[in-house]
């Protein structure tokens, strides 16, 4: 009996030469408007390696919960005028990694496509489901108790995740099960967001070269 290789779906003693390649899925933009200037690179079938400098402590550490847990790597480097407030980083930086996302994913070919994730962070859990269906929608589950983690305005969590959606097409849906700690449910649902986005844009094997959409496009 012949056996196949799980990874392509090909007999194991094809040729290498016959082994399904893929391109490399990275992506570089650069993003100016008269309050920011924002430049994000990341490459999807990374190890989690991550530089971030926004000038925001906090959105820099959530960026690297998305690398560390997402395996992308990820380089955002920013600056704006947080001397107004954190807003118009905050957004522009999730509208340029939402943009980096829908560019590196080409025409979505092979991906997996749907991804979710519960994530526990001491008391706190919080869930994540998405689909890079190409159609934006946020439904956002949040109740976080306190209005700053730090000097970090909390009402930014959903900005983010608005600016990103928008930009990387996606539907997503954040619900937050428990928790009382407002660092602990953001974080929560980074590292949420972050493992349920590994598992939609991984190669599917059995559908390699096709787009996971019964209408051939997305």
């Amino acid at each position: 009996m012949q056996t196949r290789d799980s990874r392509t779906n090909l007999p194991d003693n094809q040729p290498a030469s016959r082994q399904l390649e893929f391109p490399s899925r990275t992506a570089s933009v650069h993003r100016v408007t008269g309050e920011t200037n924002v430049q994000v690179s990341l490459n999807l079938d990374g190890q989690g390696s991550c530089i971030a400098k926004t000038g925001i402590p906090f959105l820099d550490h959530m960026l690297h919960q998305i690398s560390s847990h997402g395996l992308i790597d990820l380089d955002v480097q920013a600056t704006g005028d947080i001397e107004i407030d954190d807003h118009h980083t905050n957004e522009d930086v999730g509208i340029t990694l939402g943009q980096a996302l829908t560019k590196a994913l080409g025409d979505r070919k092979g991906i997996v496509r749907f991804g979710h994730f519960v994530a526990p962070l001491d008391e706190a859990l919080v869930q994540v489901s998405l689909d890079f269906s190409g159609r934006p929608h946020l439904s956002y589950g949040l109740q976080i108790p306190t209005e700053r983690v730090g000097t970090y305005d909390t009402q930014l969590v959903r900005e983010f995740f608005v600016a990103v959606v928008n930009h990387a097409q996606m539907t997503l849906h954040i619900r937050q099960l428990d928790g009382i700690n407002s660092h602990h449910i953001i974080e929560a649902t980074f590292k949420a967001f972050a493992r349920a986005m590994r598992m939609a844009v991984e190669i599917d094997p059995r559908r390699a070269q096709t787009i996971p959409s019964s209408k051939g496009v997305l």
